[in-house]
């Protein structure tokens, strides 16, 4: 389904992107007034108009549907990548029950815990 919605989507593009370079030059921007074309009438230029429209409606309709339909199935994940419970501590730190507080209440009880342990023997610094 999505493949066949992703497919109407890039049709629609790309026919709006043909009737908009289509579109006579009204303002003249680069110095290029329009011309007298075979796209001078009113006429063609009203039905590239409502076709312009009716693309774009579509466009909007079909990018709302593949948004909806990519987030269908989603699940609330965490910020932080894996629940704590699965996490193994890193160098025998003592791991840190999560609170209700947040991430930094959690990671600043985490370092209150390794400041109060004392160390037994003097260590070497470690290089990284």
């Amino acid at each position: 389904m999505q493949t066949v919605v992703i497919v109407i989507h890039l049709m629609i593009v790309s026919v709006m992107i043909g009737a908009v370079l289509l579109q006579k030059s009204e303002g003249g921007g680069l110095g290029m007034g329009g011309g007298a074309g075979f796209m001078s009438s009113r006429g063609t230029a009203n039905l590239l108009s409502r076709t312009t429209a009716i693309l774009a409606a579509g466009f909007f309709l079909t990018s709302l549907f593949l948004t909806w339909y990519a987030g269908y199935d989603r699940k609330p994940a965490s910020i932080i990548g894996a629940p704590a419970s699965q996490t193994q501590p890193a160098g025998g730190a003592v791991p840190v029950a999560p609170t209700s507080g947040g991430v930094l209440d959690t990671l600043k009880k985490a370092d209150e815990q390794q400041q109060n342990q004392a160390p037994s023997a003097p260590q070497a610094p470690k290089s990284q």
